[in-house]
């Protein structure tokens, strides 16, 4: 349990000692970001600010866990989703940056990059031995045959996807993640102490890391943020998130781990179905975190406000992994 501390304070530490060497370098090389036209119209005063910040998440959660890892085969797909998904977002944001528009990669390409991952976790979960099914607190095992790939694609795609759009306000989406990332550590910290694998102290490991890296980014992030985590950042935090579901056999639980990500992705659906086929919006503005700041609701309060309830949230995830989930894994 050493290992896991320490890859979380080493990551933490390297996160906000490199941090404004980090941010001058980007904004020396004038990496800034570009604020849609459509969002609020009091965030094109953000309009420059350094972008691309989640390369500093990347690189100082991977030091850690390369040093101090046990090389498991779950652990190493995790890290290889999340680098996967971070270099998706980073051709986004580069995309970006060299036309200087906020519009980045088309959407089928990323599509189709993340489908390209979903075969890899899923051969590497096989490979790992796990099964196609997923587990139900009422149900128990439900088998899902080939519907389990279609299952990790939406996994993937919808984790990577939610936390980019929560990625709009100083501090939101690196302190929802910090938490839900907590919470995919735990759970392996808690397997770990029940059955000392090996597997489970490796996960929690990368967990850890992750954390620490992104709790340093987050000193540079909070409001006024002096840095942005750009899809890249954004994105590798989604894609670790969908790779500890699928290793740990916690697919039903991400719904609650990544709820407020899934409440944001399923915001904007709802606004887009509504106005195109009713003529109407249910939002003042979607993703959800805009309808409250046009509610006249501060980036602060918003932001606290929302990592409150992803704490309920990942609560209620951990309990019930405690309850239901430690029993089926044993």
């Amino acid at each position: 349990m050493e290992k896991v501390i320490a890859a979380g304070l080493f990551a933490m530490v390297l996160s906000i000692i490199v941090g404004p060497k980090f941010i001058e370098f980007l904004r020396r090389n004038e990496l800034g970001q570009y604020i849609r036209e459509e969002g609020p119209v009091w965030h094109r005063t953000k309009q420059g600010t350094p972008t691309m910040g989640g390369v500093l998440i990347v690189l100082a959660s991977s030091l850690p866990f390369l040093i101090l890892s046990e090389y498991t085969l779950s652990a190493l797909t995790v890290f290889a989703v999340t680098l996967a998904c971070g270099a998706i977002g980073f051709l986004d944001d580069f995309t970006k940056v060299r036309r200087r528009r906020s519009l980045g990669l088309p959407g089928r390409w990323k599509l189709l990059l993340l489908g390209a991952i979903t075969v890899f976790l899923a051969w590497a979960a096989r490979e790992q031995g796990l099964d196609t099914d997923v587990y139900l607190p009422a149900l128990g095992q439900v088998e899902l045959s080939w519907l389990w790939y279609v299952l990790v694609f939406f996994i993937v795609a919808g984790a990577a996807n939610g936390v980019n759009l929560t990625d709009g306000l100083d501090g939101l989406a690196a302190g929802t993640g910090i938490i839900a990332l907590l919470t995919c550590t735990a759970l392996p910290v808690i397997a770990f102490i029940r059955s000392r694998g090996d597997t489970d102290l490796d996960l929690a490991i990368l967990g850890a890391a992750l954390i620490g890296g992104t709790i340093g980014f987050l000193w540079y992030n909070a409001f006024p943020a002096e840095v942005f985590m750009g899809d890249t950042g954004s994105m590798a935090i989604g894609g670790a998130l969908a790779g500890f579901a699928v290793m740990t056999k916690t697919e039903t639980l991400l719904p609650l781990i990544g709820g407020i990500f899934l409440i944001e992705a399923l915001s904007v659906m709802i606004q887009v179905f509504t106005f195109k086929y009713l003529g109407r919006r249910v939002f003042l503005m979607a993703p959800i975190h805009y309808h409250f700041e046009m509610k006249a609701w501060s980036e602060t309060k918003i932001m606290v406000r929302f990592w409150i309830l992803t704490a309920i949230l990942c609560g209620s995830a951990f309990a019930l992994y405690y309850r239901y989930y430690i029993s089926f894994r044993g």
